[in-house]
């Protein structure tokens, strides 16, 4: 299935590469980097990219391409699922996904990618499994190798390797027996000129924090689990308990997971938590133009929103921009042309304002279209689609364990067109 895997950084250098089968040149690496610079940011590279003896699958994340070669035909998402699994996988070692953080690692991403792959076929990706077949890096477990020259590798097979439930070694004990749940909603929206709603999605995940000893058996319910869509579960949950019932019964893993991941599509449940009144004008004659936004908050129940930024990615005839912001600090660069105006934030009773003008290069013909606005911003303790979690509960323990849920709002991609 998959043969080799390479990794790319940002600059287009294959830092580091594994090989299942036989080994494959890196030279169909150029297949990539021809549709890389076709794409006009990463994000737009193409996921599978057909060559004429190969399909190359590719994910991008933290910066680093990770591009896995496949020569007969399979599931495009069953690859992309996995090459996930694998950043996932180097977040949980090392603390981040990084280029750094995998060089400094390499001995352990090599066994890493052995135990997780074998012969080309997804193995072993649980972290739990993993965690007891290959120890973490510390400081002193790094040292106690180099100085006796032993690895990583632990002696015996793991006990989830050969349960039912193999996503949660046995044996778990806590002194202090904890459950946390996130509830993160990032919203991709786009808004015309007058602010009418052209286009918004949701798109949320439950992160959890499970520390509990013993096998607990946990059900956790929704007050409206109605309104989400295409909603995608850890393999531990009971999937058909949630058709019947629209409730979550699992028993976890042991540490932090991704319980599911959910769309809500309906454009009537999506609420905008932020209006912009804008006006960018480019006058006919003379070689300036006017800038004025204004930025508040909308159907937030009260939350105030934090971390609010706004890019404008201007016309390449814009020289500089000369203007006055009432909260927080703007930067223009004159050379990629972009506007950031960093607002942090927003108080409802005074909001923050940026107006003045801009200056354009003298002769050029006036900009045919208006630039667009990309918002950025945060809600703490509210999930903008109104999903909340009605209760938890545990079975098969006897003890009572610490139970708290946060929700977290955060802007996608959300456009203001002018």
């Amino acid at each position: 299935m998959i043969h080799s895997l390479f990794l790319i950084n940002s600059s287009g250098d294959i830092f580091l590469e594994k090989h299942w089968k036989s080994v494959i040149s890196r030279s169909v690496c150029d297949y990539f980097f021809e549709a890389q610079e076709k794409a006009l940011s990463p994000e737009n590279v193409p996921p599978v990219i057909s060559t004429p003896h190969h399909y190359l699958i590719n994910i991008y994340r933290e910066k680093i391409f990770f591009v896995s070669v496949i020569q007969t035909e399979v599931p495009p998402l069953f690859v992309i699922e996995f090459l996930h699994r694998v950043a996932e996988m180097f977040q949980d070692y090392f603390g981040d996904c990084s280029e750094t953080s995998i060089k400094d690692n390499l001995v352990i991403v090599y066994e890493l990618l052995e135990e997780m792959l074998d012969n080309g076929f997804p193995l072993a990706t649980e972290s739990n499994i993993l965690k007891e077949l290959i120890k973490p890096p510390t400081i002193l477990r790094s040292m106690v190798n180099t100085i006796t020259g032993s690895s990583n590798v632990g002696e015996t097979l793991p006990t989830g390797q050969l349960s039912t439930i193999p996503w949660r070694r046995a044996g778990v004990k806590y002194t202090n027996n904890e459950a946390y749940f996130d509830v993160v909603e990032e919203i991709d929206a786009i808004l015309d000129k007058s602010g009418t709603t052209v286009f918004a999605e949701i798109q949320g995940v439950v992160d959890a924090c499970v520390k509990l000893s013993g096998m607990p058996d946990l059900t956790l319910s929704f007050m409206n689990p109605r309104l989400l869509d295409d909603v995608s579960f850890h393999p531990c949950v009971r999937f058909k308990r949630w058709e019947a019932e629209r409730v979550l019964s699992f028993i976890p893993p042991d540490g932090n997971f991704q319980l599911m991941s959910y769309h809500v599509n309906a454009q009537n449940l999506v609420a905008i938590p932020v209006y912009v009144k804008q006006n960018i004008s480019f006058f006919e004659s003379g070689s300036s133009g006017r800038l004025d936004i204004t930025v508040g908050p909308k159907q937030t129940m009260g939350k105030t929103v934090e971390a609010v930024v706004v890019t404008v990615h201007m016309p390449k005839v814009v020289l500089s921009a000369n203007l006055a912001t009432t909260q927080g600090t703007y930067t223009y660069d004159p050379v990629t042309k972009v506007l950031v105006w960093d607002i942090g934030k927003i108080n409802p009773q005074k909001l923050p304002n940026l107006k003045g003008s801009l200056s354009l290069q003298s002769g050029a013909p006036k900009p045919e279209e208006n630039p667009s606005l990309m918002i950025d911003f945060k809600i703490q303790q509210l999930a903008i689609s109104g999903l909340k979690v009605n209760r938890l509960d545990m079975y098969g323990e006897k003890y009572k364990p610490f139970k708290g849920v946060k929700y977290l709002t955060k802007a996608g991609k959300f456009q203001v067109r002018t």
